[in-house]
This record gives structure tokens, C-alpha cells and sequence, in this order.
């Protein structure tokens, strides 16, 4: 779940990187504050520091490319069919 504060710098990183400015952490405190947004100290910092390490357009651009979501759903199926298998008889009682 997203905090208000998060989703505020998510807004204002996406604002600077649509309007070719660098990403600092006092500009996006500063349009976090524009838009009357209370939020803690920290998240300008986070935000920043992920926009230099990150391309902000690759992650827009690929927000929804994760792909292959079926495919772990059918390996667990496989998994505990496996599992009912092996339950057998192994020689030895719970109270013996």
C-alpha cells in the first residue's frame, strides 16, 4: 500500500522528468509543498536517490512489462501433486 508521501514524490519526480529538469531532492520537496502535500523528511531523499540511480523513463515506459504470470501457478500445482504423492507409508507409525 502507498503512502501519501510516496505518491506525492512518485507525482512530482514524474513532473520533473516530463519537463527535463534534474531530480533533486529539494525540487521535488518544493512541488511537494506547492501542492500542499505534507509528507515526512525523508521521502524527497529516497526519491531522488532512486531517479539517479534509475532511468525515470524506462520505469514509466515498463510499469506493466512483467509478463510470464501463469507459469509460477502451474509449477506450484506440480509441486503439491508431488507432495500428495510422497505421503505414502514410510515405515514408521506417529507413536510408535
Amino acid at each position: 500500500m502507498s503512502t501519501v508521501g510516496e505518491l506525492a514524490c512518485s507525482y512530482a519526480v514524474m513532473i520533473l522528468e516530463d519537463e527535463g529538469i534534474s531530480i533533486t531532492s529539494d525540487k521535488i520537496a518544493t512541488l511537494v509543498k506547492a501542492a500542499g502535500v505534507e509528507i515526512e523528511s525523508y521521502w524527497p531523499m529516497l526519491f531522488a536517490n532512486m531517479a539517479e540511480k534509475r532511468n525515470v523513463t524506462d520505469l514509466i515506459m515498463n510499469v506493466g512489462a512483467g509478463g510470464g504470470g501463469a507459469a509460477p501457478a502451474a509449477e506450484e500445482k506440480k509441486q503439491e501433486e508431488v507432495a500428495e504423492e510422497s505421503d505414502g507409508d514410510l515405515g514408521f507409525g506417529l507413536f510408535d
